[in-house]
């Protein structure tokens, strides 16, 4: 299966060189890598030259976009330039952070997953941060859960869920729209990707209501974004981060923000939510 690599890059100077090093390692190599460079004012273009000059099948595009980190959206746009330059021919297509290392067989047993079985849409590995000089599963999501800086998509699941959205929650609402349309999501939990920078380690205070903006979003409604933000406040260990959420989703609320699924969708992501709470309840 040909699968291509978008890797969105924004100041990553002390990252970057550890991504790239670690898929040119690879037991099964992309066809295409594209480093989109998302406004970098340090090193980073100059890491990622260095290996285009030695890797044919690596180049870099150059985004301009706003200087403020604005979770979700920032980072698809600069995916979708990089996207944008690539050609029809892949199977798969990838979309990476760039602070992210890769164990050697990646790729081969991901690429094995989709090959196993035709409704598998995505899938990826889990992240691992370190804490105390270990290596940790990093626990704001469930071990089942391919997260956004490690995602391989099957072509025809890309184009039936519409690509990524440019908003926070992406990588939520993704797999959902997946789910919604027949398409299974696989992990491989014995493929450990070390996460240099932990999720959330570089928000700013301007973003802190986009979660719950996201769930608003993504038609959650009012009873699911409580229990979601409850769940995620007590992953993160910050009752403030579960009021910021609150606050958030009623402020996306009352500027009537505009949904990024429909409603049909919607409906298929609010019972899909409840069937998994009454499940963890031992409810059915």
């Amino acid at each position: 299966m040909n699968f291509y690599i978008v890797i969105p890059a924004h100041n990553e100077e002390a990252f970057i060189g550890k991504t790239l090093g670690s898929l040119v390692e690879q037991t099964l190599l992309p066809k295409k890598i594209v480093v989109v460079n998302d406004a970098s004012t340090d090193g980073t273009q100059q890491i990622i030259d260095q290996f285009s000059e030695k890797y044919h099948f690596i180049k870099s595009e150059f985004h301009n976009s706003k200087k403020l980190h604005e979770p979700g959206s920032k980072v698809i746009n600069a995916f979708y330039k990089g996207f944008e330059t690539l050609d029809d021919d892949f199977d798969v297509i990838c979309k990476f952070d760039a602070d992210i290392i890769l164990p050697p067989n990646y790729f081969e047993k991901i690429i094995e997953l989709f090959s196993s079985d035709e409704k598998v849409g995505i899938a990826g590995g889990n992240l691992y941060i370190k804490v105390e000089n270990e290596w940790k599963f990093e626990n704001i999501s469930k071990k089942t859960k391919v997260r956004g800086p490690i995602k391989l998509y099957r072509r025809k699941c890309f184009k039936e869920i519409g690509g990524l959205k440019k908003s926070m929650g992406w990588d939520t609402v993704d797999e959902l729209l997946a789910q919604y349309h027949g398409w299974k999501v696989k992990t491989d939990p014995s493929l450990h990707v070390k996460h240099l920078k932990p999720t959330g380690k570089v928000y700013t205070k301007a973003s802190k209501h986009k979660q719950g903006e996201a769930f608003y979003k993504m038609r959650y409604g009012f009873w699911l974004t409580l229990i979601a933000s409850a769940k995620l406040a007590s992953k993160k260990n910050s009752f403030s981060f579960f009021a910021d959420t609150l606050k958030g989703y009623f402020k996306a609320k009352n500027a009537k923000l505009d949904f990024i699924v429909s409603e049909k969708e919607g409906e298929f992501i609010r019972n899909l939510r409840w069937k998994n709470v009454r499940k963890k309840l031992g409810l059915g």
